[in-house]
């Protein structure tokens, strides 16, 4: 597999010669390429940046931080007072350690290496569009959307089936923390939650209207994934897995394509009071792969977003984030982690994944998902890790790779892009909307359950699948990765592949 463009997460860049030719997949981590990162500030430069000050949750911020925030010469921008976080702009290089001297403050970092604002756009990829004529031509029958048999993905999990016993329940409400969604695609506007959407991107709530939507310079990646997860079972286009439920957009990612601490931790917080039952993380905290809890920055990052996801499940929210597409085996002793940071000078890091985390993925609580393609395989690209990954559900793989039975022509997944189109994509950012889909599929089962009975259920119902051994994808006789543990929980599958089916019938 070629190397991503950028982070992991965000894209994949899939073999060339491959009957789909060059399609590109964002990742359950989406970020820009390394060429559009910017140097790094020294101590000696003054450049606003981003950071959070952790403080006690639920007493609100003290007088006394109040003014060494001032001192330090940090204006505050939000406070989340339930979970004890505060978002901070500063030109004080020194801020954060200055911050972290001061009694009451548990934590305090730097969100991010480049200045205020973040780059200008930069070109990330592009999907695989179909064209007009493709999706005209169209034909499907027996109540299918036109362009659900090239969706092979949805009977890999059975949610066909599930489809002829319910399509999910409109009391159901799922949030894609992404890119944004373009609620105007036909696919995607029936099922729209304009009242559960918002744009988290500088980690205060803009509800002004449309301001969840991507931009047309931006990544579409969004709105492929929430169509994977809701697109409306209404005679147009694909179909999603769950096409009853609702879908909302939470939209953390700058123009440039980075997911910085502070807007995802707003849109934690936004989905917790905004009754959400499920949320979609489909990418990987800039600007650091792994933020090591050594560090000072980095763990007051892990800090902020674990209060933040942590707060979003007590109030009954399942939390879902794609592994990575980097073919890393999560619990291996070291990996070495070339792009961080991401949005300055990045090194290469050798890392130990159980003391520097992916985050969202390897957050406590989080459900964590691999990739399997048309064969229901370990996909090529998916990162793995036996105690990390909870589940596996389709992401895709190069048709060299794995091919779809007919009528399906690409391995890739088929999903809606801004702007009333639809196009192919792969990733680990593919697989986890069709586990959110379950999950919805779940609570509209039982409409009662807490978020902890919901993951039980979506373990529980997962169809036991072995390891792959040996792992030999591109079949050049030398083993790609290794799967370590039993039939019913491994490194490369978790508990199983999700089953639709099960969730509406148990």
């Amino acid at each position: 597999m070629t190397a991503p463009l950028k982070r992991s997460r965000r894209l994949v860049a899939l073999p060339l010669g491959m009957a789909t030719a060059t399609a590109l997949a964002f990742l359950p981590n989406v970020t820009a390429s390394a060429a559009e990162t910017a140097p790094r500030a020294t101590a000696a430069e003054t450049v606003p940046l981003s950071y959070v000050v952790n403080v006690r949750p639920g007493h609100g911020v003290s007088s006394h931080v109040k003014r060494a925030v001032a001192e330090a010469g940090g204006t505050i921008v939000v406070a989340y007072d339930k979970i004890g976080v505060i978002v901070v702009h500063s030109s004080n290089p020194d801020f954060a350690r200055t911050l972290r001297r001061v009694p009451g403050v548990q934590s305090a970092g730097a969100t991010r290496n480049a200045p205020l604002p973040a780059q200008s756009t930069t070109d990330v990829g592009t999907p695989k569009v179909l064209t007009s004529e493709e999706v005209a031509g169209a034909r499907a029958a027996g109540g299918q959307d036109p362009l659900e048999p090239l969706q092979w993905d949805l009977p890999a999990i059975k949610a066909d089936k599930a489809h002829e016993k319910t399509l999910g329940s409109r009391d159901v409400t799922v949030a894609v923390i992404d890119t944004g969604v373009d609620d105007t695609h036909p696919d995607i506007a029936p099922n729209f939650d304009r009242g559960a959407s918002v744009n988290c991107v500088s980690g205060k709530p803009d509800t002004a209207d449309g301001a969840w939507r991507p931009s047309a310079a931006e990544s579409p990646h969004g709105t492929h994934v929430a169509g994977e997860i809701a697109g409306a079972k209404n005679g147009v286009g694909i179909t999603g897995v769950a096409p009853g439920v609702k879908v909302a957009g939470i939209k953390v990612a700058t123009t440039a394509g980075y997911f910085y601490t502070e807007a995802v931790v707003c849109g934690f917080v936004w989905a917790a009071e905004h009754h959400v039952d499920v949320t979609n993380n489909s990418y990987y905290t800039d600007p650091w792969y792994f933020n090591c809890t050594g560090d000072p920055d980095q763990r007051a990052l892990v800090d902020a977003i674990t209060r933040a996801s942590q707060y979003a499940e007590r109030k009954g929210t399942v939390n879902v984030a794609a592994a990575g597409n980097e073919s890393y085996d999560l619990d291996a002793d070291s990996i070495t982690d070339p792009v961080s940071p991401n949005d300055g000078t990045p090194s290469d890091r050798v890392v130990d994944p159980h003391e520097c985390f992916d985050i969202p993925t390897q957050l406590p609580g989080v459900v964590t998902v691999s990739a399997t393609g048309a064969k229901g395989i370990k996909s090529s690209f998916s990162n793995y890790g036996l105690g990390v990954i909870d589940v596996a559900a389709p992401g895709g793989d190069s048709t060299a790779y794995q091919t779809p039975a007919p009528p399906a022509t690409s391995g890739l997944i088929l999903g809606p892009l801004p702007g009333g189109k639809w196009g192919y994509m792969a990733g680990t950012s593919m697989a986890t909307p069709h586990v959110v889909g379950v999950a919805a599929l779940i609570k509209s089962t039982h409409p009662h359950a807490p978020a902890a009975l919901v993951k039980a259920l979506l373990y529980a119902e997962a169809d036991a699948t072995p390891c792959t051994d040996p792992y030999d994808i591109d079949s050049d006789g030398k083993i790609d990765a290794v799967c370590k543990g039993s039939k019913n929980h491994n490194g490369f599958y978790g508990w199983g592949t999700v089953n639709a089916l099960k969730a509406v019938t148990r």
